[in-house]
């Protein structure tokens, strides 16, 4: 199970994994979500699991809970936020702090993720712009696995924010702008082995690959910055 910010790269590194531990990798989700179908439902309903790649804050509470094992934990990649518009549409300006909170003053609906960059958007930096009033009522949780870029591409959202490797590969949507840097949110991923997991040799086997510089190339072309513990 894996976050929407390290999906790119890990389909990408599935043949590797494949050849290294000589097994099938199956993925059971692409997407941190809400709902019955989200990572935190799935784990706690005991499905089985051997890896586990989610932001590094959820990943430590995964472990507190007894959902994830302490050991092998590996942070594995830094990521930025990012916003995005609909292919075709003008260029939002957000090259500065005063020009961001301008452009979500002015745009009619803004989607944002379930994930660690919705929570960041909607609980600190509406707040620190000091518009989090004017936008709330035109800002939509976008959930249930569905990618905030997807929205956007439908015209369904004039504006969106999630991780800058989530909203990448999407299609239909263009001007792809991180955060300026003043108000840049960076956040750890990390991978763990989950408490149902049945292959406790291959799925650390699995994790110090993905963190090793082999892994580096498939990351940095999804828009990750590799940690590179090894």
């Amino acid at each position: 199970m894996t976050s929407g910010a390290f999906t790119a790269a890990y389909l990408e590194l599935i043949p590797q994994l494949e050849r290294i531990t000589g097994k099938k990798f199956i993925t059971l989700t692409t997407s941190v979500g809400t709902g019955e179908s989200a990572i935190p439902s799935r784990l706690k309903r005991g499905e089985i699991v051997d890896v586990v790649i989610v932001a590094d804050t959820l990943l430590r509470t995964f472990i507190q809970d007894g959902l994830v094992m302490a050991e092998p934990y590996v942070p594995l990649v830094r990521s930025v936020m990012a916003m995005a518009v609909r292919a075709g549409a003008p260029a939002p300006e957000i090259s500065t702090v005063e020009a961001l909170k301008q452009t979500l003053l002015k745009a009619e609906s803004i989607a944002y993720s379930a994930s660690v960059s919705g929570h960041y958007l909607t609980t600190e930096l509406y707040q620190r712009l000091g518009i989090a009033q004017q936008v709330a009522a035109k800002s939509r949780l976008i959930g249930k696995g569905e990618r905030v870029g997807a929205v956007i591409a439908r015209g369904e959202a004039e504006i969106g924010f999630q991780q800058f490797s989530e909203l990448l590969p999407v299609s239909g949507i263009a001007h792809i702008t991180p955060l300026p840097a003043e108000v840049q949110k960076i956040s750890v991923f990390s991978s763990g082995v989950a408490a149902s997991t049945t292959n406790l040799e291959l799925a650390r086997l699995a994790i110090s690959f993905l963190a090793s510089s082999e892994a580096t190339q498939a990351i940095t072309k999804s828009g990750l910055e590799p940690i590179n513990n090894q």
